[in-house]
């Protein structure tokens, strides 16, 4: 049963046509007549629709030339998704080639498709990209955190192949292939390259898991030939949590499976104060690039003007840059940092007691 099922994944992937892994030399965007460049936004749930608010008022005080598309999660499951986010949503997307993303909340248990599994799977968003730095002015246990993790997005043990082998035994199964994980390797040896940085860690269980993390090495080693200039490493799962947490200036880009990724991605946000702080985005083939804020949607706090619109506006910083706008990127994280920094206005999470509203001014103020 296993082994078929693997098969046919496999025979599935075999027939997606091959392009190019980055974006950065051919990239052609929606744009409307004013030469606004056209996004997609998913507001998302809980405090989504407040902090997606605050990007727009931060976006259009800063003149971003972007015009938005925004798209709702439905209250009916899409047949054409097996979710609650609607084909037309997904095709806003491919035919925009970038977009944002609040956070969406998806039913514990109801036997409903993960609405972010959903973005991943049928965008083929194959790399999560996450830099992780400290926020000058906002102290925490480390002053000097600067990595950058990149999680391969589409297979691993987020595969989503599970069924029942007899009564009270069930099985999930660990997808790893060439093509994968040849692709995330090429795009963390990229990325590194490109921004300046040194090291490439390479994350895994391969001690343990010799087939599947076993063929992961021996793509990221494959890749790692091609530069020689980056130093390559490959690093034990539970032996880089641990060196993380006692010294994470020991690491600079990690890259690493799904499963591995989701988890080093979250315990590097609490270095630096946690995922209301932590930028992300998604990039698939063909251009794609989906940012998002990887916080839960806070339905405690939602509507109450509390939500604090961080991690949002730095994952749409990272939006920017993807679209070459980065003197706009600039002047918004600058404008974001030196608010934090300053003290005066800062939500609850970050120490203070200012609302939404008011920590959005500030930034404006500060543009």
């Amino acid at each position: 049963m296993a082994l078929h099922i693997a098969k046919r994944l496999l025979r599935t992937r075999a027939t997606i046509p091959t392009v190019a892994l980055f974006s950065a030399v051919d990239r052609s965007f929606s744009s409307t007549s004013s030469d606004l460049i056209r996004a997609t936004l998913f507001p998302g749930d809980g405090i989504g629709p407040e902090i997606a608010e605050s990007v727009k008022q931060v976006f259009n005080a800063a003149e971003v030339p972007i015009e938005w598309e925004e798209h709702f999660v439905g209250t009916e499951v899409d047949p054409r998704t097996q979710s609650f986010l609607t084909w037309e949503s997904l095709e806003s997307v491919r035919r925009n080639k970038v977009g944002l993303k609040g956070p969406m909340a998806t039913p514990i248990g109801k036997g409903h498709r993960s609405l972010n599994l959903t973005l991943r799977k049928e965008l083929n968003l194959y790399a999560n990209v996450r830099p992780c730095y400290c926020l000058p002015g906002y102290k925490t246990r480390y002053d000097d955190v600067n990595l950058v993790t990149i999680r391969e997005n589409t297979e691993g043990e987020y595969s989503g192949l599970e069924h029942q082998v007899v009564r009270g035994v069930v099985e999930s199964l660990k997808i790893i292939t060439r093509q994968a994980s040849l692709r995330v390797a090429e795009y963390a040896f990229y990325y590194a390259k490109t921004h300046g940085r040194e090291r490439v860690s390479a994350v895994h269980k391969a001690n343990i898991m010799q087939k599947t993390d076993g063929l992961f090495l021996k793509c990221c080693r494959e890749v790692a030939e091609k530069y020689p200039e980056i130093k390559y490493e490959e690093v034990v799962i539970d032996n880089c949590c641990m060196m993380l947490v006692k010294n994470p200036t020991l690491f600079d880009v990690l890259v690493m499976p799904n499963l591995y990724g989701d988890i080093i991605s979250d315990l590097c946000a609490g270095l630096i104060g946690g995922l209301g702080l932590t930028p992300s985005l998604n990039i698939g083939e063909g251009g794609i690039a989906l940012a998002e804020a990887v916080h839960g949607s806070a339905p405690d706090i939602a509507g109450k003007n509390l939500a604090n619109p961080t991690a949002l506006l730095l994952s749409a910083v990272s939006m920017l840059h993807h679209l070459d706008l980065n003197e706009k990127a600039d002047k918004i994280q600058d404008a974001v940092l030196k608010t934090i920094a300053e003290g005066k206005y800062r939500t609850g999470d970050l120490g203070g007691q200012s609302t939404t509203s008011e920590f959005t001014k500030a930034i404006i103020d500060h543009l």
